[in-house]
């Protein structure tokens, strides 16, 4: 049986709340038997961390998503060092920065950035970094900051930018977008790039792959991505599944 990672997927998400085992037994019946979820704010943390005790193939990260700037408070990262002492997390995540939502303070987003990679540093977790409009950006960050290992999830930016993460040691998360037929941007890197450092993921509920356009995304989809990749990789699924998940478990540290 395959057996995949979603190494990105929102899973205590409010649009989960009425269904969510039964997305979770999808996910399972999909082969996926691991998912990582993210936090975006301080207030998600508890929520997550008590999904994760509740559901066997969740495992947690913590952290602080430029997109909810307004809820970040700079004791939240003396927190977020403290509770990575105290709670089982596998990455500090999601952090990074976006430049492509308007009115997002830059130089705020900057500064919570670097201050959750040197908490990251100090804790030897990865970390999961969005990054959009901002690639350079937080290429010259994490290569400034130094001693990190992470994934750039749902990448998006060229075959130059993707080269260079792949040399300071960083994955990229491929999801939804890559199922799209215009995304030959996308499609090329996926198929060209090394494995050892390619993650599938989901980002659900957001960007559904082509099948599932307008509809919520959840990790049973990524079985949508894995055909992709594999064909663009002229590979089998179980191929390209075994790889990942590997990529995966070695990066957080996964059972």
């Amino acid at each position: 049986m395959i057996d995949l990672t979603d190494s990105h997927a929102h899973l205590d998400d409010s649009s989960f709340d009425h269904d969510r085992q039964d997305v979770v037994r999808r996910a399972r019946q999909a082969g996926v038997s691991r998912i990582v979820v993210p936090a975006i704010h301080r207030a998600s943390w508890e929520r997550i961390e008590q999904l994760c005790a509740e559901c066997p193939e969740a495992a947690p990260a913590y952290g602080m998503h430029p997109l909810y700037l307004h809820h970040h408070r700079p004791e939240h990262v003396d927190q977020l060092t403290t509770w990575l002492v105290e709670h089982r997390a596998v990455a500090v995540g999601e952090i990074g920065l976006d430049y492509f939502v308007e009115g997002l303070d830059r130089e705020q987003q900057q500064i919570y950035f670097e201050r959750q990679l040197r908490v990251a540093r100090q804790a030897d977790l990865p970390v999961i970094v969005h990054a959009r409009r901002a690639m350079d950006e937080v290429t010259a960050t994490l290569r400034r900051i130094g001693g990190l290992r992470g994934v750039v999830h749902s990448f998006s930016g060229s075959e130059q930018q993707a080269e260079q993460l792949w040399r300071l040691g960083f994955c990229i998360g491929i999801g939804g977008p890559v199922t799209y037929d215009r995304a030959q941007r996308l499609r090329r890197i996926v198929a060209g790039m090394p494995m050892e450092h390619l993650l599938l993921e989901t980002d659900a509920p957001d960007q559904p792959g082509a099948c599932h356009r307008g509809q919520r995304n959840e990790p049973a989809n990524l079985l949508d991505v894995l055909r992709v990749v594999a064909e663009l990789r002229g590979s089998t699924e179980t191929e390209v599944a075994a790889a990942t998940t590997a990529n995966a478990r070695a990066l957080f540290r996964l059972p």
